[in-house]
């Protein structure tokens, strides 16, 4: 499996595109903004000649949702999140896309259940929800290359926030410790801000944890 990470955004939102070379099968992972990054995804599905079989939504506040029609339009993908989202993904006040002038909704394609596998040619992606940074969050792990995508609950030397609408400080927590740092440490995880870390380095050195 091959990651393709793109952060050209004011955000600073890592949009992963996570594609299997062979089959040519692959999923986008959020969907921040820029122009940059819409051209640079293109690029990248047109020149390795990617079929993007789903776009996978961590969470929903509007920096991972921003560009959610620009990147369906592109790929003709469906959207998926857990089940638990689909509330603050519908109504801008949940997803703060009211702070920033925008009044974002979506419907999603398909509802997820925690467990729930998505395959990728060869490859699947489990469901883990993760609430705490918001109800219905959840991160996608590939137990076979030992990949998660933490979306905004796990970061390197840090947690997700837990002041915004249907955030909850003792769930995130709970969260991490019950469904992340179970994994194996030699797990990389890919949060949806900033850089890659492992679950065995946040195990040892990550202060809030």
């Amino acid at each position: 499996m091959t990651i393709k990470t793109f952060n050209n955004n004011n955000m600073r939102q890592n949009i992963y595109l996570y594609y299997n070379e062979k089959s040519g099968d692959g999923v986008i992972i959020d969907a921040g903004f820029s122009p940059k990054d819409i051209s640079a995804i293109g690029a990248a599905i047109s020149e390795k000649n990617i079929t993007v079989k789903a776009i996978l939504l961590t969470h929903g506040h509007y920096d991972h949702i921003i560009a959610l029609d620009e990147i369906k339009s592109l790929t003709g993908a469906m959207v998926y999140c857990h089940e638990s989202e689909k509330l603050l993904l519908e109504e801008p006040s949940l997803n703060l896309s009211v702070k920033i002038g925008k009044a974002i909704t979506v419907t999603p394609d398909r509802l997820l259940k925690d467990g729930e596998s998505i395959q990728i040619g060869d490859t699947a992606l489990t469901v883990l929800h993760t609430p705490g940074h918001t109800q219905g969050g959840a991160c996608y792990y590939d137990e076979k290359n030992g990949s998660l995508f933490a979306g905004d609950v796990l970061f390197m030397g840090s947690v997700g926030r837990s002041d915004l609408p249907q955030g909850d400080a003792a769930v995130l927590l709970d969260s991490i410790k019950s469904k992340l740092l179970t994994l194996p440490e030699c797990v990389k995880v890919y949060p949806g801000h900033g850089m890659a870390t492992t679950i065995g380095r946040e195990k040892t050195s990550n202060p809030f944890l």
